[in-house]
């Protein structure tokens, strides 16, 4: 009989099942060949599947699992879904990943990573406070900007512990370092740098919550936004009083 060729018309129905039952690669596309009286008959050739690497397949996971927790979080999500819209079974993703908590925590800690290099690049950049302020708004709507659902993940209270920090650990570590530039302007104005740390915390808060604002409110551009956050912030220190009190009351 000889070696068969590849193309379909020559497997046998048992045969054409077990491709169905396993994991071989199935009949691909069809085949033209010409039979000994001269007929065209239509056959179709195997063509293997491509498989990805573990990398590309750690990434593709990644990738979908970041869509799905910034859409429905943390508690939204779950296993099965992630393995459906990625199309592998659940145990590839426990074999990467150990579970939900370890592709959440992996998500969030590549997100921080990435807000941290985008803030500490402005803040150690130099030059004048106000053009430090100004460097630092932009860095965070530009992470924003560019980065929807890792920020909205960011923002949502993490129920899993990562090794780079939350959100609310950034900012504040962001917030020491801007002490030391108020710190520098209060001393100009002769103000008490004793409350420095509560107006860094201020500061930033303020670029913080309105970027999280500006996530679902894009009316304007980024840098429209960061000049009103500077106008208030620097303005507003150069109207300061040496010692604010509240209005008395009636």
């Amino acid at each position: 009989m000889g070696t068969k060729n590849p193309c379909a018309a020559n497997y046998t129905k048992a045969e054409w099942r077990g491709f169905f039952l396993s994991e071989k690669p199935s009949p691909g596309p069809l085949c033209q060949t010409i039979g000994q009286d001269g007929s065209m008959a239509q056959e179709v050739k195997r063509v293997p599947r491509s498989r990805m690497s573990a990398k590309e397949r750690r990434e593709q996971l990644l990738d979908v699992s970041r869509r799905l927790f910034a859409a429905k979080g943390f508690e939204g999500t779950s296993v099965e879904e992630i393995a459906a819209k990625s199309g592998v079974s659940k145990p590839i993703v426990y074999e990467h990943f150990g579970g939900k908590e370890g592709m959440y925590a992996v998500v969030v800690d590549r997100e921080i990573q990435a807000l941290t290099d985008a803030l500490s690049g402005a803040l150690e950049a130099g030059g004048h406070p106000k053009l430090l302020v100004e460097r630092t708004a932009l860095a965070l709507l530009g992470y924003i900007e560019q980065n929807e659902d890792g920020f909205r993940i960011l923002v949502r209270d993490s129920p899993v512990a990562q090794s780079t920090g939350t959100f609310s650990s950034l900012i504040g570590d962001v917030a020491t370092q801007v002490e030391y530039l108020l710190a520098d302007q209060f001393r100009r104005r002769r103000l008490d740098t004793g409350v420095v740390p509560i107006y860094a915390q201020m500061l930033v808060g303020m670029v913080a919550l309105t970027g999280q604002y500006w996530l679902d409110a894009r009316d304007l551009d980024k840098s429209v936004v960061a000049a009103h956050l500077v106008n208030l912030a620097w303005n507003g220190l150069a109207g300061m009083q040496r010692d604010p009190s509240l209005s008395p009351v009636d």
